[in-house]
């Protein structure tokens, strides 16, 4: 690949992988409701959903999305409404020992299978298989250079949100500091889900 080419590939990963989405929301909202022990089993998840949504996209899973609409629409409105309900479980979180408990655990396989609602990884893999794998002879070989790249920045991305909010923990264990964060967090959810109806 030629350094031009991986140079805008960074720069497409550093924008997509760092910008709030719901991978970073989530990573942010559980570290800092259940600490970040609890955070990395979804922060982990994230990569691995997507490395493997990733390479179904270069397998033609993305042009049998793009060809049958319906598809397309049932992907975006159960992520829609995934996104929705998870706002809705974290807005009621209004102190640490609720959060402790099932109302706001987001597991490893529950993080899989979100990347595979989520428009913004969908539009990622989509945008990464056209412009930097598929239509080049060497088709393979940059897979094998873009996988790596992608995962690492998925994993950084969602570590270093999951660290912010392990970091605010403390702070927001007073008074109602949790609850308006959460709240925050949630209306976050919700507005990438109203964006995914425009997609």
């Amino acid at each position: 690949m030629p350094p031009a080419e991986f140079t805008a590939l960074l720069v497409l990963a550093t924008a997509m992988s760092f910008t709030p989405g719901p991978n970073t929301t989530l990573s942010t909202a559980v570290a800092a409701n259940r600490g970040l022990g609890a955070a990395l089993r979804f922060v982990v998840a994230v990569p691995v959903g997507w490395a493997l949504l990733l390479l179904l996209c270069a397998a033609g899973l993305g042009a049998m999305v793009v060809a049958v609409p319906p598809l397309g629409w049932a992907i975006k409105a159960v992520g829609i409404g995934y996104l929705l309900w998870l706002a809705w479980r974290l807005a009621g979180s209004a102190q640490l020992a609720e959060a402790d408990g099932a109302r706001l655990s987001v597991g490893f396989w529950e993080g899989v299978l979100l990347q595979f609602v989520n428009i913004k990884a969908w539009l990622l893999a989509l945008t990464i298989v056209a412009g930097w794998v598929l239509g080049h002879p060497d088709s393979g070989q940059r897979l094998a250079v873009v996988l790596p790249v992608m995962l690492a920045f998925a994993f950084s991305s969602n570590f270093t949100y999951a660290a912010m909010g392990a970091m605010l923990r403390h702070w927001l264990a007073r008074g109602r500091r949790l609850l308006w964060f959460n709240r925050a967090m949630a209306a976050i959810l919700v507005a990438t889900a109203v964006w995914m109806v425009g997609a």
